[in-house]
This record gives structure tokens, C-alpha cells and sequence, in this order.
């Protein structure tokens, strides 16, 4: 059974009528979902000083530096979600079209002297302290909040062909803008995921949906299997998405250079066995550029084995379903749509993430949710688990 907490009974009725009856009010909060995501949080904090010390002792001298850092936005992170599960999700709607303008206003900022690079991609900002700012991050939030918004005002003509370009456009925009001003192709994919989900979740017919996301898929493939036969000996240049396209069909022509990461990922892998080596113990990631980050799955992988990887796969799927009876629940549609746009945003970044560890997909960028290393990130996803609290909070148990 869910967990709920109740409320106390209000005695002063009782002692005046006798034998007036008080009804219990029954509060629902999904413990389960606390309790996994705390669980990953924790976990991933293992994992982070596993595969981050040895870099970090030989960047910054201090074999604990990316812990330090992500368990103090961990911490921060945590207090973050309480704030937000405590406040009635409804006032977001008020406010859901500024925060669409201020995720666009963010990343213009980043094409000013403002924004900062860092390995080769400008979409940070400077912050006071030393801190940096993601805000791509923001538009995840935005979209999730701000389309629910709009299919709710829409009603019934959200069914019509109209309504749905309508919806998707709004999520268009926001993921053009996430990819022209911070050249963050793969978020921009999450954003507009987010808004097609949402409304595959509220339109009546399903099919049309499914053939239409086969038929994308399976065209993008080809293209990008034609496209790489095409340039295999052409002068890429600077032109880093075409070298990730030629990694991707043909890492091991290329280990040496632009293959280098996802090489060393796959040796990772393949060495850990299914039991892998035992916690601590890996050896590629004293070699894979930036391991903390986004190839951190193949760390879990050499030493916690394919049993490892699967593990933290089930626990994904846990806070999924969680996530997804919290949607099914909601007191009502908007509630019910936040959470989806959440569920939508774990499930793509997931998703995305292991297919680039296992070079199903050319190199994105996206990093495993609470798990790999990165405060800004862990900030906006502990912000979207509050929203999801906070639907939760108001759920009724009859």
C-alpha cells in the first residue's frame, strides 16, 4: 500500500458534539519516489569519487574535488525540492510564459561576453564564486511547464491537427532557440521531446504518433548512414558533429583521435564482465577524458559488471513508474501534465545517455541523471522532483 500520512482528528468538534463524527483528511506523499531518489543520489556520489579520483587528484590535487562540489549541490539540491513540493504547483501556470522568456533570455546572454567555454562548447555562463550556469536547463523547465499550460487553455481543439502544431510549435521555438544560441543540439532534442510527449499523452489517437516517430527514426538512420558514406573521406574540418557521425559508424578506424572516449568506453564495458571487478577497481577511467561526466555508465559497468548497469537501469525505471503513477493520479490535468513533461525529460536523458555510452548513437553530450557530475544539472532535475512532490502532495485517497 502507498505510502500516506494522516492528519490528526480535530478533538474540539468531538468533545462539543458527542457524537459528531470527524472525517479523517488523508494526505498522500510518494515516500517511494523519495526513497529512490535518494538512493540514486547517494549512489551516484559513490560512483562520482570512484571514477572522478584519480583526475581530480592530478588536476586540482584533491581526489575528492568533484565529490565536494556535487555533494554540496546535492545537499543544496535537496532543500531546493522541499521548497518547491510545499507550493501549490497551480501558481507555475501564472507565471509559466515569463520563465519561457527568461530560459530564451538566459541563453542569449551566453552569445555575450557573459557566456564561457568550456571543452570546446560555449553554453555556460559566468557566475559570481567561480560557479558556472547552464541555461538550457531552464528551457527543460520552461517547456514542462509552460506546454501543459497551453493544452489546458486549448481543450478539445487540441485534437485537431491545428491544436497540436499549435502546442508543438511553442516547444519548437524553445528547442531552435536551446540549439542556435547555446548549440546544444542534444537538449534541444530533450525540449522538443518533452512537448511531443505531452501531447501524445493528451491527444486520442495513438497510432499515428507511433508510425510517425518509426518512420522519423528509421529516415534519420539512413540519412545518417548515407551522410557518413559520403564524408568518410572528405575535410571535416572543424566540424565536430560530422567527426561524432564518422566515430559513431567507425570508432575503432579512429581510436587514436576523435574516437578516443568511446573506444576506451567500450574497452570499459567489455573488461567489467558481468560481475565486473569490484568497486573502485576500474582502469580505463584513469584514461577516458572526462569520465565523471557523461561516460560514467561505463565506469559502473567495469566495476560493478552488466549486473551493476542493470541495477541502476531498474532503479530508473522505478522512479519512472513512479513518476508515471503520480501522472495517472493527479487531482487534476495540469498536475497530471507537469509530471509527464518530468517523466518525458528522465526518460530521454536516460535513454539518450546509456546509447551513446554503448555507441548506439553518435556523441551527444547528455549526461546520466543524478549520477554523473554536474551542479546545474542537479539543481533543475531536484527542482523538477519538487514539482513532482508537489503533485503528489495533493493527490486524494478515497
Amino acid at each position: 500500500m502507498d505510502n500516506i500520512t494522516q492528519m490528526p482528528k480535530d478533538s474540539s468538534k468531538l468533545k462539543r458534539t458527542g457524537r459528531e463524527k470527524t472525517k479523517k483528511t488523508i494526505r498522500y506523499f510518494d515516500y517511494s519516489l523519495l526513497a529512490v531518489l535518494i538512493f540514486l543520489m547517494c549512489f551516484g556520489l559513490v560512483m562520482l569519487y570512484s571514477a572522478s579520483a584519480y583526475s581530480s587528484m592530478v588536476k586540482y590535487g584533491d581526489s575528492m574535488h568533484f565529490f565536494k562540489r556535487q555533494a554540496l549541490f546535492c545537499a543544496v539540491g535537496l532543500v531546493i525540492m522541499y521548497v518547491v513540493s510545499r507550493i501549490d504547483y497551480h501558481i507555475y501556470a501564472k507565471y509559466a510564459k515569463y520563465i519561457y522568456g527568461l530560459a530564451i533570455f538566459m541563453m542569449a546572454l551566453v552569445q555575450t561576453p557573459l557566456g564561457i567555454e568550456v571543452n570546446g562548447a560555449r553554453r555556460w555562463l559566468k557566475l559570481p564564486f567561480d560557479q558556472q550556469l547552464q541555461p538550457s536547463e531552464i528551457a527543460k523547465i520552461a517547456a514542462i511547464l509552460l506546454i501543459p499550460v497551453i493544452v489546458c487553455k486549448m481543450g478539445k481543439e487540441i485534437n485537431s491537427l491545428r491544436g497540436v502544431v499549435r502546442v508543438l510549435s511553442w516547444g519548437g521555438v524553445l528547442a531552435g532557440c536551446v540549439y542556435f544560441l547555446t548549440d546544444n543540439l542534444s537538449t534541444a532534442i530533450i525540449v522538443f521531446g518533452i512537448s511531443c510527449v505531452i501531447v501524445f499523452v493528451v491527444h486520442p489517437r495513438t497510432a499515428p504518433f507511433i508510425g510517425i516517430v518509426t518512420v522519423g527514426f528509421a529516415l534519420l538512420m539512413a540519412g545518417v548512414k548515407i551522410l557518413g558514406s559520403m564524408i568518410q573521406t572528405s575535410d571535416l574540418g572543424d566540424n565536430f558533429r560530422l567527426r561524432r557521425i564518422i566515430v559513431w559508424l567507425a570508432p575503432e578506424k579512429h581510436a587514436s583521435d576523435w574516437g578516443y572516449q568511446v573506444m576506451q568506453g567500450l574497452y570499459a564495458i567489455g573488461s567489467g564482465g558481468f560481475f565486473g571487478k569490484g568497486l573502485g577497481s576500474s582502469v580505463q577511467k584513469t584514461v577516458i577524458p572526462e569520465v565523471q561526466n557523461d561516460m560514467i555508465l561505463s565506469v559502473i559497468c567495469e566495476e560493478l559488471g552488466v549486473f551493476g548497469a542493470i541495477m541502476v537501469l531498474m532503479l530508473f525505471g522505478l522512479l519512472l513508474y513512479r513518476l508515471l503513477f503520480i501522472s495517472q493520479n493527479a487531482p487534476d490535468i495540469y498536475g497530471s501534465l507537469i509530471v509527464a513533461g518530468i517523466f518525458a525529460h528522465i526518460a530521454l536523458q536516460v535513454i539518450l545517455n546509456v546509447a551513446v555510452v554503448l555507441n548506439l548513437i553518435p556523441t551527444t553530450g547528455i549526461t546520466l541523471p543524478f549520477i554523473s557530475y554536474g551542479g546545474t544539472s542537479i539543481l533543475f532535475l531536484m527542482i523538477e522532483m519538487g514539482l513532482a512532490l508537489g503533485v503528489s502532495n495533493r493527490i486524494k485517497l478515497d
